[in-house]
């Protein structure tokens, strides 16, 4: 393989799951940075999970997952097109890995458009008083608050989170990956955590 090395390509195929080709495709396009290349690779991806998002997922199964002292446990209900692909080993990690996610990191809501009003509006609300007293000028303050809002959601969305086993993805950006990998649709639907 001209160009690039091989090893590279291993590398980035056990990274993201990619075939050879399109590995070897991406690192040419990103002249062997190999971080660029996992960016084309998720950008593509993305491409890939966008063209499959209003595809109808009947299938899945429950992720479950029960901390090692036995104190905190969480199920995700993870959704797909087929039985083929909710049977898959790759599917049912994906499931088990959401739950441990969700047992770790604790979301309180899938996605940012999930979030009441209300708890939108307090928040709002809590972050004005806070910057009242540094008396920034309105369009600042605004601005500000809207920056303080996009890391609530980031802290509180399971689909904003950075995944617990690589903060390089979110939970979104896992999830598209392994659409690309799988090829269907998935989704999750919902989550539950329980601690004593």
């Amino acid at each position: 393989m001209t160009g690039v090395d091989v090893s590279t390509i291993a590398k980035l195929r056990q990274r993201t799951g990619v075939g050879v080709a399109a590995a070897k495709r991406a690192l040419e396009t990103a002249a062997g940075d190999f971080d660029r290349a996992i960016e084309i690779l998720r950008k593509s991806g993305q491409k890939v999970a966008d063209s499959k998002l209003g595809r109808a997922t009947r299938e899945g199964l429950v992720g479950h997952y029960v901390h090692v002292n036995g104190k905190i446990a969480a199920l995700v209900v993870v959704t797909c097109e087929t039985d083929f692909v909710a049977r898959s080993e790759a599917f049912q990690t994906l499931a088990h890995d959401l739950a441990l996610h969700v047992a770790a990191a604790n979301p309180r809501f899938l996605r940012p458009e999930d979030v009441p009003a209300e708890v939108v509006a307090k928040e709002q609300e809590i972050y004005r008083e806070q910057l009242t007293a540094d008396r920034k000028p309105a369009a600042v303050l605004e601005k500000i608050v809207a920056g303080k809002l996009e890391k609530f959601f980031e802290e509180t969305c399971l689909l904003r989170q950075r995944f617990v086993r690589d903060e390089n993805l979110t939970v979104a950006q896992l999830v598209s990956t392994a659409v690309q990998q799988l090829g269907e649709n998935i989704q999750i639907r919902e989550f539950i955590r329980l601690s004593v």
